[in-house]
């Protein structure tokens, strides 16, 4: 393994998402080397995947082996600036780096400037926006004449990840690490603002800045859009599109309903093969699939990232600005 590992690309990390990626990357039979930390995460991840990991972490495995040809990152949320810094410093280019890039504002800056210094390619893993629900709900879009309004609430279940054992840099800016995800997706197919007014209020223990959240705007493309979410009340993450002749519904987001004009029935779109995203985690095979074939359309980058953080992620969490901006 070790001879032949500028020949593979590396998978960094040997968490449950690289276990995720692993299964990917077997299936299609293509070579990669894991590196990860410790003794204990890097058994678990061979009892799982039967692949052996490197251990020892990345600036070790930098200092013996010669570059790869590109990288996964899929440390914790604290280490993946740290981590894409450190492989574009060793002639690396191409990363596709787990969501959201950052563990907070600040990193985004130096991770933008590395990569315009080194010329690196890094796209970000939001992988929802490769579901067969989102790609079957883009062929409708496009068929309807495009999106005239869209909505989507982002609500987190509170109760359950005041307990989860985090560092208060990923605690308090959850927004970024997890409900990103859903604002991602619903810019994705709505159109990203081009105007927007943003609302919070409240504040938990593990997220002193903001609880509660609303705000509307319209789109690059026309289209208006509203959302909420009470991280102090039930709800879940929800995103729907509307058309002049459907109304889409992701709820869960995994799976595509429908409305017709004229009709109050909600029905599943049924001609949708599920069979990529029921057999690994849904989206992860397509995505990369496209990042390993140097197609980054569908992709967001690491600049597209920190212009979301100063164009709206921050207003819409309640974050102080980025600092030097």
């Amino acid at each position: 393994m070790s001879d032949n590992l500028n020949n593979k690309i590396w998978l960094i990390g040997s968490g449950p998402m690289a276990v995720d990626y692993a299964k990917v990357l077997c299936a299609m039979n293509f070579p990669f080397s894991v590196i990860g930390r410790g003794e204990t995460s890097a058994k678990a991840f061979y009892d799982k995947t039967g692949v052996e990991v490197i251990t020892g972490g990345l600036e070790k495995a930098l200092g013996k082996f010669a570059k790869p040809h590109s990288a996964i990152v899929s440390t914790g949320i604290d280490e993946l600036a740290s981590s894409a810094q450190l492989l574009m410093d060793y002639g690396v280019n191409k990363i596709l780096l787990e969501k959201p890039g950052i563990a907070e504002p600040s990193e985004i800056n130096s991770l933008v400037e590395k990569s315009k210094q080194t010329n690196s390619t890094v796209v970000l893993a939001y992988n929802r926006r490769f579901y067969a629900s989102v790609r079957k709900a883009k062929e409708i879009i496009k068929q309807d004449g495009g999106v005239v309004s869209f909505n989507f609430e982002f609500t987190e279940w509170s109760h359950e990840i005041k307990n989860i054992k985090k560092s208060d840099i990923i605690m308090h800016h959850w927004f970024l690490g997890n409900s990103s995800h859903v604002v991602d997706l619903a810019f994705y197919l709505g159109g990203r603002p081009k105007e927007i007014s943003s609302f919070v209020k409240g504040g938990i223990d593990w997220h002193p800045s903001s609880s509660v959240f609303a705000g509307a705007g319209i789109s690059e493309t026309g289209a208006l859009f509203s959302y909420q979410a009470n991280w102090e009340a039930p709800g879940r993450w929800s995103v729907e599109m509307l058309t002049s002749k459907h109304r889409l519904i992701f709820r869960p987001m995994e799976k595509l309903q429908i409305q017709k004009i004229g009709s109050v029935a909600i029905d599943m779109v049924a001609d949708i093969d599920y069979t990529l995203d029921e057999t690994y985690k849904p989206g992860l095979y397509l995505e990369l699939n496209s990042f390993l074939k140097n197609d980054y359309t569908v992709f967001s980058t690491i600049q597209d990232q920190e212009k979301f953080m100063k164009q709206f992620y921050l207003e819409m969490a309640g974050y102080k600005q980025l600092e030097n901006q």
